[in-house]
């Protein structure tokens, strides 16, 4: 017993002598950072700008790599498999991590146990927006509207299982009412139709949305979050405007490959969160309505343990389908 005790105790302390070398000199070569879905988008921005940040830094170059496919499938699986040494990481959002698990029959791979959250790299908020024609002001008379007529009402978003459309499932669960719930090839179509009053609400990023309410196109009667946004401070929340309790905001953090050394993923989240303070990349993000957030990994982990418990309780109650 006590030399299998003292076997233990060898084995550990080597670990963790190797876990501080490996952080001591992290990085020695370039690192890798996949994006799970196609390049253009914002969230190529948000890589890109925490590299260029970040290879001045370490002296090495962060290079983004796209792996879009599969609702973000794809490029989470090529980080999960890939070596736990922190030179592959997953720029990622819900879909892979909390949404896709219930979507999904069967992922080839899994997001607790395959992967290693180091952080939160921001947050934002989404706008309840509806056609001017809807006799609806706020969120209430949006409510009583679609309760005084079941399933009249429509609502649009840009696929099938997006959190568009988890929102407002969420939104109506919580809410007691029903919509119908029609999907599109991305945003601009369903962009395209709401203005026309094809349909008649949306959920939809700020920056995307607020042009058309400023030119009249478009209403908007809420924000998803506890609290307002400092880019439109006149729009209440869904919470404030008669439904207790209602939050829901997109999210991108950083993860790492399972058994990836604690202290490299510390160090990453320290070399992170310190750029997240930066004007430069606060400018960035805010050009694409979104803020930085730092949150510690342990504090991550929660958020995502949350909405794995939230999400499958939505999907089932909806009855959605991944396509």
């Amino acid at each position: 017993m006590e030399q299998t005790l003292g076997k233990m105790v060898l084995l550990w302390a080597g670990m963790l002598v190797a876990g501080v070398a490996a952080a001591q000199t992290y990085p020695a070569k370039p690192v890798r950072i996949v994006v799970p879905y196609a390049a253009g988008g914002p969230y190529d921005d948000i890589a890109r700008t925490l590299g260029q940040r970040l290879t001045e830094i370490w002296g090495h170059p962060l290079i983004v790599e796209n792996r879009g496919g599969a609702g973000g499938n794809i490029g989470a699986e090529v980080v999960a498999k890939a070596a736990p040494d922190g030179y592959t990481l997953l720029l990622g959002d819900a879909g892979p991590i909390t949404v896709n698990p219930t979507l999904f029959k069967k992922l080839p791979y899994d997001p607790q146990r395959d992967l290693a959250p180091v952080g939160m790299l921001n947050a934002s908020r989404m706008v309840l927006s509806v056609h001017p024609s809807l006799p609806a002001k706020n969120v209430k008379e949006l409510v009583a509207l679609a309760k005084t007529s079941p399933g009249k009402l429509s609502f649009a978003s840009s696929s099938v299982g997006n959190l568009q459309h988890l929102g407002m499932e969420l939104l109506q669960i919580q809410a007691g009412m029903k919509m119908n719930h029609v999907p599109y090839k991305g945003a601009a179509p369903a962009f395209v139709d709401l203005i026309a009053g094809q349909v008649d609400s949306m959920f939809a990023n700020i920056v995307g949305t607020m042009p058309h309410v400023r030119t009249g196109k478009l209403r908007a009667i809420a924000v998803t979050t506890v609290t307002r946004t400092a880019a439109a401070p006149e729009i209440p929340t869904i919470a404030e405007s008669g439904v207790p309790g209602y939050d829901h905001g997109p999210w991108n953090g950083l993860f790492a490959p399972a058994k990836t050394p604690p202290m490299v993923i510390a160090k990453i989240h320290a070399e992170v969160d310190r750029e997240l303070q930066s004007p430069d990349v606060r400018k960035v993000f805010g050009n694409e309505g979104i803020e930085a957030v730092a949150n510690k990994p342990d504090e991550f982990a929660a958020i995502i343990h949350e909405e794995l418990v939230r999400w499958p309780k939505v999907v089932k109650a909806a009855g959605i389908k991944a396509e």
